[in-house]
């Protein structure tokens, strides 16, 4: 951090030289810092066979208080992953491998299935390892270090501190591109890592990595570890130069162990309860495959987009129909969603695909998922998965499981509590319209949310001069729509998508929405002329997300004005909830209770129902407090809670 000064204030106490600190490097140049290293070699790392060497590693690495850690296993779900083997980098170029789980044969029921030589004893090497990799001390660095951390504690060892280069780059660059080792090691070293199909190969005949050599094992993990410090040299002192280190330090680096933590306990699902779901399912479509053949007046495969595409666009002549290169009709989502305005057919089709999509993503592919030994699903929180902040959850995805249809409740309700306990969900109440309006200082959605109105209701109230007594459902659905359609930039054509109205009856409601609301607009324009001019946009926490197609033409110029004025909204609320997780261990914590899941705006606790009342007090000024003292947002941030032996009844 450039403390110039404080250096040799220490060195003089200490009686050494002190040591030369490089001038800084500009932000455009920091690819050429690498310059004076020497080349990645993956020939001279060293392949670690005595607890000799390995000690000697470990002297270096207490000596100068950072390492790059790597593991190898057979598995990408930590979960289920066995630990092949470790990988350690102290200097660029100077990288080591230890292998303690690669096997000779095939391992098949013939094959020859021992352990190949050149190795040290797992337990042993871990015992080594662990007082390093717990030492408050000494600094592991990964690349996705979340998953090393989960396999190691299930070897009973805490990796502690850490830092990550997956989220110094995810600080540094959102939006500018992906954040995946080999990405990174292109862009920034100039160098392509070692493919890993070239070991593990593809398809049915693809390998695991403890069927490896050991030899090419050690070129390919040692040279990730290598890379992982080399990024890291580089990415770290950005952090200050480029005004990020607070997003990195108090959003980023603290949220790994927790969301470990989460994916480690996982969620108690139901199989049973998805089994006679997926019947149902299969009869609700049914169901709609007979209502769609009535609407066509001939059978054929609902599943076909050929012969869908026939139906639509020969047999009725339906307007908008685009030809692929292959001469088949187009009849994707956006074909039927658009047309779904017109006509009945193609919104029937859009329903069969969903139920359809719920059964074979969810209550089919679910079942796969539930843990052997825990009898739980394990998820994956992915901290890079979107630009804005948001978390993404993969292997199962439990984020896109849809709320606003009934089938997509029934699906929560095979999400349980163990007997003796409740789940509890605490959800934050519209929390982006609350950013929306403290951003864009619409004073009157600001005074709606501190009077604790109803804001759809009074949003249709002020746009189509109806009473709040007299509201009707439908009204308010569609003020609704309006209102989380603007935060997203909805079109005209976006807005008949999703209500299924002529279009320029939603681009009156549009219209009509911006009269009444003039900041937004202001907000809009001055949002797009920021990014125009700084190639950002920022969250009210600092987050800055890249805005590098904002000057496009052509259709991505729409999509980049509407991300860049949503990202500031959506990383605002991203960064609240983040802030409310890592503050939420320590609140919890004495309390039966575990947090278990987040879904966009939304915790999932699981608790001993006598204690669920101390816990949604606990939690609920944690997520209602978690924007101050950083800052002060003059809107009331409120919480939801529910809490149920399911999903479905605590949401």
């Amino acid at each position: 951090m450039e403390f110039r000064t404080l250096s040799k204030r220490v060195a003089e106490a200490l009686g050494v030289e002190a040591p030369t600190i490089p001038e800084p490097v500009a932000p455009e140049a920091a690819a050429d810092a690498s310059t004076d290293w020497p080349a990645i070699n993956p020939d001279a790392y060293e392949h670690i066979k005595e607890m000799g060497a390995l000690d000697a590693w470990l002297d270096r690495i207490n000596a100068q208080g950072f390492v790059a850690v790597d593991t190898e296993t057979t598995s990408l779900d930590e979960m289920r992953a066995e630990l092949v083997g470790v990988s350690l980098a102290v200097a660029p170029g100077r990288a080591c491998y230890i292998p303690l789980a690669h096997r000779k044969g095939s391992g098949d029921l013939f094959g020859e299935d021992v352990l190949a030589e050149g190795q040290l004893d797992r337990d042993a090497v871990l015992e080594r390892l662990r007082p390093m990799l717990a030492d408050d001390a000494i600094l592991k660095i990964g690349q996705n270090i979340k998953y090393d951390a989960k396999i190691l504690a299930r070897h009973g060892i805490d990796v502690a501190p850490i830092d990550d280069t997956m989220l110094l780059s995810y600080a540094l660059n959102s939006g500018l591109h992906g954040h995946g080792m080999d990405t990174l090691s292109e862009r920034y070293l100039s160098h392509v890592p070692i493919p890993i199909k070239t070991l593990l190969g593809g398809g049915k005949s693809a390998i695991t990595f403890d069927r490896v050599d050991v030899d090419a094992a050690v070129k390919y993990a040692a040279e990730d570890a290598d890379i992982t410090l080399r990024l890291w040299h580089l990415f770290k002192p950005r952090l200050h130069r480029e005004r990020v280190t607070t997003v990195y330090e108090t959003l980023e680096r603290p949220l790994v162990p927790v969301l470990a933590r989460m994916e480690r306990e996982g969620i108690r699902v139901d199989r049973d309860t998805l089994s006679r779901m997926s019947g149902k399912f299969a009869q609700k479509m049914a169901e709609l495959e007979a209502e769609i053949h009535e609407l066509a007046g001939e059978r054929f495969n609902v599943g076909s987009p050929k012969q869908l595409g026939e139906i639509l666009f020969e047999k009725f002549g339906l307007e908008g129909g685009k030809r692929g290169k292959t001469g088949a009709w187009a009849t994707g989502a956006d074909v039927l969603e658009d047309l779904a305005t017109e006509h009945e057919l193609p919104a029937r089709v859009l329903d069969w695909r969903a139920v359809a999509k719920l059964k074979s993503t969810y209550t089919d592919a679910l079942q796969d998922h539930i843990h052997p030994d825990t009898g739980r699903v394990h998820t994956s929180y992915v901290q890079t998965g979107a630009n804005t902040g948001r978390l993404a959850s993969a292997d199962p995805n439990l984020q896109n499981i849809p709320v606003r249809t009934e089938e997509g409740r029934r699906i929560r309700e095979a999400f349980v509590s163990d007997p003796g306990n409740l789940l509890v969900s605490l959800d934050y109440s519209q929390i982006e319209l609350r950013i929306l309006a403290h951003i864009a200082d619409i004073e009157e959605l600001k005074q709606a949310f501190r009077d604790g109105l109803d804001i759809h209701a009074m949003t249709a109230s002020e746009m189509f001069d109806v009473p709040m007594d007299a509201m009707t459902p439908d009204i308010r659905r569609r003020a609704k729509a309006i209102n989380f359609g603007v935060i997203y930039g909805i079109s005209g054509f976006g807005l008949a998508r999703n209500l299924r109205i002529p279009r320029a009856e939603a681009q009156a409601f549009i219209d009509r929405y911006f009269e009444r609301f003039p900041g937004i607009r202001a907000y809009m324009d001055a949002t797009v002329a920021f990014a125009r001019e700084h190639g950002h946009v920022e969250t009210l926490f600092g987050r800055r997300i890249h805005t590098p197609e904002i000057s496009a033409r052509g259709p991505r110029a729409g999509f980049a004005r509407r991300a860049a004025i949503n990202a500031p909204i959506q990383g605002s609320a991203a960064d609240i909830i983040r802030r409310a997780m890592i503050r939420m261990p320590a609140a919890i914590d004495g309390l039966p209770a575990r947090m278990l899941l987040q879904v966009h705006d939304e915790l999932l606790f699981e608790v001993a129902e006598d204690a669920a009342d101390d816990l949604i007090a606990a939690a609920r000024e944690v997520m209602e407090g978690a924007a101050d003292p950083a800052v002060h947002i003059d809107v009331p941030l409120t919480v939801d809670a529910g809490r149920g032996v399911n999903w479905a009844e605590a949401h």
